[in-house]
């Protein structure tokens, strides 16, 4: 009479078993689902940040992706937390700037293709045109070599100075007629800068959170600057599902418009 109670006992020890089992696989198939969905994206807190953040509130859980963001506080970081792994990808530097990280440090980051362009604009709080800038005037610049021949660049096109065809130090100004006096500061620094110098240049990134204006604005980038950031992710995830859904979000028609509406033509869409 035992063996038929026994065989029950087993029977239901069996069917609870599976359906632990079974739960247990469900739960493992949805984490490893959402695993799979979810992408780590590093970017400075303004544009990127902001960007990164709208997306991942209004427009990537309808896409079926999830967005993890790391903020970074400057220029030196991102590429080499991208490089460890702790992060997938990162929108924060123009392929200029990723291809002298790349040579500098023998990686082989690339590049998704365009997302915004942060222009670079030549701030100030003692003047209130570029015909008002004095000879001889102060002006802060970028001290890296990918940003600070961006900065030589625009003077150049505005008849400040003259350069040689790839400036990236202070070195290649072939003329100075004006006299101008050159001060390099890390790029973080530079909005802090503008009150203690004639002028300062400053990249969006880094100007909106110091609150600089339009207003302060003496020369800027256009749209049809070479440095528009870019996504940027390791060659093993460059076609990656979860990378190719981002950049469509990233260059969509609601993020193009949310950029206008939320920085009112401070940051530039790529087209």
């Amino acid at each position: 009479m035992t063996r038929p109670r026994t065989m029950i006992l087993t029977g239901a020890t069996a069917l609870t078993a599976a359906l632990v089992l079974s739960a247990c696989g469900s739960a493992s198939g949805e984490e490893e689902a959402a695993a799979e969905d979810t992408i780590r994206v590093g970017a400075l807190a303004v544009p990127a940040g902001d960007m990164l953040n709208f997306l991942a509130e209004d427009l990537a859980p309808e896409a079926g992706l999830t967005i993890e963001y790391t903020e970074f506080s400057d220029y030196n970081t991102p590429n080499p937390a991208l490089v460890e792994g702790s992060i997938d990808a990162n929108l924060f530097q123009n392929t200029t700037f990723m291809e002298t990280f790349n040579e500098a440090q023998g990686e082989d980051l690339v590049s998704v293709g365009e997302v915004y362009l942060p222009p670079m604009a030549l701030y100030s709080d003692k003047f209130d045109s570029l015909e008002d800038l004095p000879d001889g005037a102060s002006i802060a610049v970028p001290n890296d070599p990918t940003n600070e021949g961006r900065a030589l660049k625009l003077l150049a096109q505005h008849g400040l100075i003259e350069v040689t065809e790839q400036p990236t130090t202070l070195d290649d100004i072939t003329a100075n007629p004006r006299g101008l006096e050159f001060i390099e500061i890390e790029n973080a620094s530079l909005p802090q800068a503008v009150p203690d110098q004639d002028a300062a240049i400053v990249t969006a990134a880094f100007a909106m959170p110091a609150g600089l204006t339009v207003d302060q604005q003496l020369l800027s980038e256009g749209t049809d600057s070479e440095y528009y950031n870019v996504l940027a992710t390791t060659p093993e995830l460059a076609d990656d599902p979860r990378i190719e859904k981002l950049y469509e979000l990233l260059t969509s028609d609601e993020m193009a418009t949310w950029l206008e509406e939320e920085y009112e033509g401070l940051i530039i869409p790529a087209e």
